[in-house]
């Protein structure tokens, strides 16, 4: 390794050449721009004094998703790496191109947790996937990766999670949520292609893009501390700030079959019933053209605030069944 400004420039992760006991920051090189500059990510290790598992921590894979960030700074910050067994790796943004753009989308337009494991002989986008997955995920035992809401919606703090495996069930439970998503790791997406290497792994839906949002911020920051609590890899209690959660074995987005200006009625976490409105579609000149009405009990867990809605745009993310459960592990 060479030094670049005041951090290292690794030319491959490898926490074990870490000094046990110590947090180090490094920069990571993933691919070379159009004049052959390399881009590269910032990556935190803190490694313990003892052994045991790898957590990683993984946030803007969208590059307009900005609350992970401060999560992984801030738990760094008061990390004692002394006092910690095993070891936590960070990435604060994996999308580079996209968060210096302020867009959702990798700078070739293509959405990067859509298209995993990626192609190390593809186009930009999907050597860029892939070597995250090469270079940086397989290193990790378990992963916490940090979203947002996108453009144009807002989130309640959520996780996605698979909670019929115990693991990733348990680490969802342990995050103090307003809402977990039973959602299989079927896809194309980071998460999925952790799920693919026996990696546990949970996705943390920490409300809106573009902004800094400290409560939820507080409360990620809270949960993932919970998880190396639980892991074993800091002495410490789980704390619980709710005693429930609303759990949901499915959802769905519902979408506009006609354009006009929509007005979504339900609040971020209230509870829906067959025939409560979801929305109202108005044309230009003011006149109600469309109603949109639940369907089923659910819970809004996402929502549209963006009230120039051409055909085919997002509504609501509705939870199906939601059920009340006890989130003590």
């Amino acid at each position: 390794m060479y030094q670049s400004a005041t951090y290292a420039v690794l030319s491959e992760l490898d926490p074990g050449q870490v000094p046990a006991g110590t947090i180090q920051k490094y920069w990571l090189p993933m691919i070379t721009d159009g004049v052959g500059a390399p881009v590269r990510l910032p990556v935190l290790i803190a490694r313990g004094k003892k052994e045991g598992p790898v957590l990683g921590l993984t946030a803007a894979i969208h590059g307009n998703e900005l609350n992970g960030i401060p999560v992984i700074q801030r738990l760094f910050a008061a990390l004692d790496a002394s006092e910690l067994s095993g070891t936590v790796i960070g990435v604060p943004v994996m999308n580079i191109p996209g968060l210096m753009l302020e867009q959702r989308k990798f700078n070739d337009g293509v959405d990067l947790n859509r298209i995993a494991p990626g192609d190390p002989d593809g186009n930009l986008s999907q050597v860029y996937i892939y070597r995250l997955i090469e270079r940086v995920l397989r290193h990790f035992d378990y992963l916490i990766d940090l979203h947002t809401a996108s453009a144009g919606r807002i989130n309640s703090w959520y996780i996605r999670a698979d909670m019929s495996q115990p693991a990733t069930a348990r680490m969802a439970m342990l995050q103090n949520p307003e809402i977990i998503l039973h959602n299989l790791p079927n896809d194309r997406t980071f998460r999925g292609a952790a799920a693919n290497l026996g990696i546990p792994a949970i996705t943390l839906e920490l409300r809106d893009p573009h902004v800094f949002q400290h409560d939820v911020i507080k409360d990620a920051l809270l949960g993932v501390r919970n998880v190396l609590y639980d892991l074993g890899m800091l002495k410490g209690q789980v704390e619980h700030t709710v005693d429930t959660t609303v759990v949901c074995p499915k959802s769905n987005w519902w979408y506009t079959d006609e354009g006009g200006i929509l007005t979504v009625i339900p609040k971020l976490g209230q509870l829906v019933a067959p025939g409560d409105t979801l929305a109202e579609v108005r044309s230009v000149f003011g006149t109600l053209t469309k109603t949109y009405r639940s369907d089923k009990v659910g819970v809004i867990i996402g929502k549209s605030v963006s009230p120039i809605n051409p055909t085919g745009s997002r509504i609501v993310h509705l939870g199906h069944n939601p059920k009340i459960v006890s989130c003590k592990v």
